[in-house]
């Protein structure tokens, strides 16, 4: 079996509609710049996109959880033991087990929604991510940084599933939710652990975790204002081993984030 195996190759049928992240994020179905400036964007159930955001969110879930998974069991077998210690590659396969529960609930939980697998795009960046030559790498811009995002996620389905009256969403975000923390946790006990003695590293590992947040970042999608759409699950990142000032970082990238989206879209509209 190949090892690394590049994005290109992973195994999808005729129901994946595959783009790039930045036209994942901009899709007409989603959540628009100029819509959030009409005021909250929260997920809220009496605004009237609410159900269709709402299952987009759930589909964009689905495949986070499937790209999850892959990138788990790939990082169990691409490292040989000398590389990565053995029992980081356990910690990869039981993160794989949870993940794989995770796509059975999505399914169920975005046909319980009303959609269906291919209604929406898939952006592959998560494995991409997933994909780093080095371990260390995979897990800050996996563990910390987009598992970091699905706790935010999940926490916001979970509050939206309460306020809608929806028990069978709330109980199902709210079990994934914890294994996330778990997910998360794992991820910040290792990059201490493997960079114990080598700080240079860590801060490179750091950096490359900060990329991917910004990146999802983009436009505002993650942040703690009524701007933003996910809302940045503070006291679960805390469970997860985030310090407070890595939080306060992450919140500031959101806001550098929707500023350069919105000079971005101004510009354009000038341009036009």
């Amino acid at each position: 079996m190949k090892k690394i195996l590049p994005v290109e190759e992973l195994a999808r049928d005729s129901r994946f509609v595959r783009v790039q992240i930045q036209e994942a994020m901009m899709d007409p179905r989603q959540m628009k710049v100029a819509e959030r400036n009409t005021g909250s964007a929260k997920l809220e159930p009496e605004r009237p996109a609410a159900p269709d955001r709402a299952r987009q969110l759930m589909h964009g879930i689905f495949m986070g959880e499937l790209q999850a998974l892959e990138g788990a069991g790939r990082t169990t077998f691409d490292f040989d033991d000398e590389d990565v210690p053995f029992q980081l590659k356990l910690d990869m396969a039981r993160q794989s087990w949870d993940e794989s529960r995770h796509c059975e609930i999505s399914v169920k939980l975005a046909e319980h929604m009303g959609t269906e697998i291919g209604e929406f795009s898939e952006a592959t960046f998560l494995y991409e991510a997933a994909c780093a030559e080095d371990a260390l790498l995979r897990l800050t811009g996996v563990n910390r940084a987009l598992e970091g995002l699905a706790i935010d996620v999940f926490n916001t389905m979970k509050l939206f599933g309460d306020n809608s009256g929806d028990p069978v969403l709330a109980a199902c975000e709210d079990w994934m939710l914890a294994d996330e923390v778990t997910h998360v946790k794992m991820g910040s006990d290792w990059l201490r652990r493997l960079t114990e003695n080598d700080p240079e590293r860590r801060e490179r590992a750091l950096e490359f975790q900060r990329t991917v947040d910004k990146l999802f970042s983009l436009g505002g999608f993650r942040g703690e204002t009524d701007e933003n759409p996910i809302q940045l699950a503070r006291k679960f990142r805390q469970m997860a081993g985030f310090s407070t000032d890595e939080i306060d970082e992450l919140s500031e990238v959101t806001v550098e984030a929707q500023a350069e989206a919105e000079a971005a879209a101004t510009a354009e509209q000038r341009a036009s």
